[in-house]
């Protein structure tokens, strides 16, 4: 029996020999996050240097952006140094770390969306009231929350999962997830699981109903109202229903494939299962904001023209 005072790395099982095709696989994940770094920084400077932008509904998309960053920087460095190394292994506690990362990116970007939501039902729903009840301290209030209780909610993860006497180190993934680690335990896990779904209750299902809720309140609206009510409701809604449809999806690719038995899934779908939602999200949402969104767009234009691209 191997225990958690003796396991002092894990070796990730997923990577296998490219040869000379890890120079290319270096130089497309890179350019993802280069592209990721670039484009989200660009939205979040034209969002903050803009006071036309200063709305909830773009210092909410805002915060997306942000924690679009936070979880690519928790992936793609570490991605970009295992393409090249020939020992895939990473320390223990820099996997608890990596662990903390995603989770906690996971989580806010379930809750950064169930507020967008409730934002835009109030904005379609309630238009006359719309001010008076998002304020701009409601909207502080809102987004400090989703991220102060994300991380506490995470980090009390942390305790649970580094005293865990394991039987192995080998991680069948190209990073560290918590249920990987707790499936090497030999201990009993009964608080872990019961603790996971606690936070998945927290993180994703009262999102989830949320939505859903915001989201009939809206068609019940647009269905009996104006056609200036339903293109407002379309204009706005159709990018974070993208957004959310988007993040959902890979959100069960990565439960599947660390719920059931994929091995006789080749491994490159394995892989891109499990990274989908740490890089598909970052690069297609400020894609398709920057494009339905006309005022970022024009706003965008005006950064752009004014720095001298």
């Amino acid at each position: 029996m191997i225990n958690s005072t003796q396991v002092s790395y894990f070796i990730l099982g997923a990577y296998f020999d490219t040869g000379l095709f890890k120079y290319l696989c270096f130089m497309i994940v890179m350019s993802l996050y280069v592209f990721i770094i670039c484009a989200n920084l660009l939205l979040i400077a034209v969002i903050c240097m803009n006071r036309s932008l200063h709305e909830p509904m773009y210092l909410f998309l805002c915060s997306l952006f942000v924690n679009q960053l936070y979880g690519s920087t928790g992936l793609f460095p570490f991605l970009l140094v295992q393409i090249f190394s020939d020992i895939h292994t990473i320390s223990a506690p820099f996997c608890f770390l990596q662990i903390f990362f995603v989770y906690s990116y996971g989580s806010i970007e379930f809750l950064n969306l169930a507020v967008m939501s409730y934002d835009r039902y109030l904005s379609i729903c309630y238009p006359l009231q719309y001010n008076t009840r998002m304020t701009y301290k409601k909207v502080a209030s809102l987004i400090a929350i989703t991220w102060l209780l994300v991380f506490f909610v995470n980090f009390c993860t942390l305790p649970l999962i580094v005293p865990l006497q394991l039987c192995g180190n080998i991680i069948n993934k190209v990073y560290c997830d918590n249920h990987s680690v707790v499936k090497l335990a030999c201990s009993d896990t009964t608080v872990n699981n019961i603790y996971g779904l606690i936070v998945s209750a927290l993180s994703v299902f009262v999102p989830l109903i949320l939505i859903l809720y915001t989201y009939m309140k809206i068609f019940k609206v647009c269905y009996s109202g104006s056609k200036q009510t339903r293109q407002k409701a379309v204009s706005t809604c159709t990018p974070h229903l993208a957004s959310l449809i988007n993040f959902s999806v890979g959100a069960c690719f990565e439960i599947l494939q660390s719920r059931f038995n994929m091995s006789s899934l080749p491994i490159m779908v394995r892989i891109f299962l499990s990274l989908y939602f740490l890089t598909c999200p970052p690069l297609f949402n400020p894609v398709m904001y920057g494009l339905k969104l006309s005022n970022i767009r024009v706003a965008c234009k005006s950064l752009v023209k004014n720095v001298g691209f």
